[in-house]
């Protein structure tokens, strides 16, 4: 695993953001209709209220933020398919399969075979919002492919062992000066 894979995480996470229109400014039509959209139930996620409690987001950002969910997703949940195709879209010339398979992982953490709105806020909260331990908690987390706590590669694995520990993790990506830099750079995105 390369060091600089964290940072490359949160920057085509913004390129998938991008492509759900996320990051567009939304008019004040826009915030007034999806606020009369949320009151009425249709496609309604949790409560704005315990969504602003989960995650590090305004209700005017939670709003902003569900619309482009919404416009991509209208039954409000992004199948693995669907995030593939999606993902793809910033690779035409590659096969991001995999990697879009584990990132899909990521935030799907209750392994329902889908993203929802719910999953999809509380994990961009902590990659633009989080703290740095956070942050390189949930990148961990993307890399621990079978969930049992590890990472399987040489990289970061300082007492040699075979596998690389969450505290490993922890301290070499907190060594790496590029690293703790691309943590920051998308912290004000939204």
């Amino acid at each position: 695993m390369e060091l600089i894979a964290v940072a490359v995480v949160i920057m085509l996470f913004i390129g998938v953001l991008k492509q759900f229109g996320i990051l567009e400014p939304m008019s004040r039509e826009d915030s007034t209709e999806l606020d009369d959209e949320l009151s009425s139930g249709r496609h309604q996620p949790e409560g704005l209220a315990a969504l602003q409690a989960q995650t590090k987001f305004s209700k005017k950002e939670l709003q902003f933020l569900y619309r482009g969910f919404k416009n991509e997703c209208p039954s409000g949940m992004v199948d693995e398919i669907t995030f593939k195709t999606i993902y793809s879209q910033f690779f035409p010339q590659g096969d991001v399969t995999m990697y879009a398979h584990f990132l899909f992982n990521a935030f799907d953490s209750d392994r329902h075979g889908a993203i929802r709105f719910e999953d999809f806020v509380v994990g961009l909260s902590v990659l633009l919002r989080g703290s740095i331990h956070e942050k390189l908690n949930w990148a961990f987390n993307l890399y621990d492919i079978n969930k049992d706590g590890y990472i399987t590669k040489e990289k970061m694995d300082e007492n040699q062992d075979g596998i690389v520990t969450i505290d490993e993790f922890l301290r070499n990506c907190m060594k790496d000066e590029n690293i703790m830099h691309s943590m920051q750079l998308f912290e004000n995105v939204i």
